[in-house]
């Protein structure tokens, strides 16, 4: 193991908050890191939707991408949602039906996120006759911006890490124990977020989208450079189980 280890830099019991929670009146206000992660992948994946949209082959108009944003929000967080609930807790929420609405408290799926900005595309695109292929090779291609912004989340929160190691740029996670561990949140952020970025941008100047539907296939790639990279250096410990099922709330005020 390496004599010193860099620091965690956000060795702090309040790190899952961007400064510590207050109160105004009965409600206690508490603004996460996964608060700003969510709006910061949906706003400039808007963005980059737009400019995407004004490049050929035009398929898909600006005030599409417009209204789809908030078709990707309730997307990303009733799918999120209603996925952590059925994937990972459901004896729990059928004894506590009621909490499955508090998520302030923290919860959240990929995959049921995933499941439900899907399902938000399908309706879409058929409710406002679009052709569901062009539309998702423009929506697919901004889904790496997302990842990033989760991945610096899950970095800052201390939580996903890798495991022991002696390489020079290891880190001793709160959480982790007393050994240095490799960061793999950050290895994460740069191969499903940078890379598969660039991978999918390059795919989309070379006329990918000429060819509606390639996009999505292209996007799976996620799981094929997450298993190749050092990201799959987690530990067989319960910090794995937590990859899946970690507290990603996307709330930013609870009442208290």
């Amino acid at each position: 193991m390496p004599l010193v280890a860099i620091p965690f830099p956000f060795a702090d019991p309040s790190a899952p908050f961007v400064f510590p929670p207050f109160e105004i009146g009965p409600l206690t206000i508490a603004i996460r890191w996964y608060a700003l992660a969510y709006i910061a992948g949906l706003l400039i994946g808007w963005r980059y939707c737009l400019l995407l949209a004004d490049r050929p082959p035009r398929r898909v108009e600006r005030s599409d991408i417009d209204d789809f944003l908030v078709w990707a929000t309730l997307g990303v967080v009733l799918g999120g949602r209603i996925g952590y609930v059925l994937f990972y807790k459901p004896g729990y929420y059928i004894d506590h039906p009621l909490e499955a609405l508090y998520l302030w408290h923290g919860g959240m799926s990929f995959h049921g996120g995933a499941l439900g900005v899907t399902t938000a595309i399908l309706c879409f695109t058929r409710a406002r006759a679009i052709p569901v292929f062009a539309f998702s090779d423009i929506i697919c291609a901004a889904i790496p911006i997302g990842l990033f912004f989760g991945r610096i989340a899950n970095f800052i929160n201390g939580e996903l890490f890798g495991r022991a190691t002696d390489v020079p740029w290891a880190m001793v996670f709160p959480g982790g124990g007393p050994l240095p561990r490799h960061p793999s949140q950050l290895y994460e952020a740069s191969c499903e977020g940078l890379l598969l970025f660039l991978v999918l941008l390059t795919a989309e100047r070379a006329g990918a989208r000429r060819h509606p539907g390639i996009l999505p296939p292209s996007a799976v790639g996620r799981g094929a450079i997450r298993g190749s990279s050092p990201a799959s250096f987690s530990p067989a410990t319960p910090w794995r189980g937590c990859r899946a099922s970690c507290s990603a709330s996307p709330m930013c005020s609870s009442a208290s």
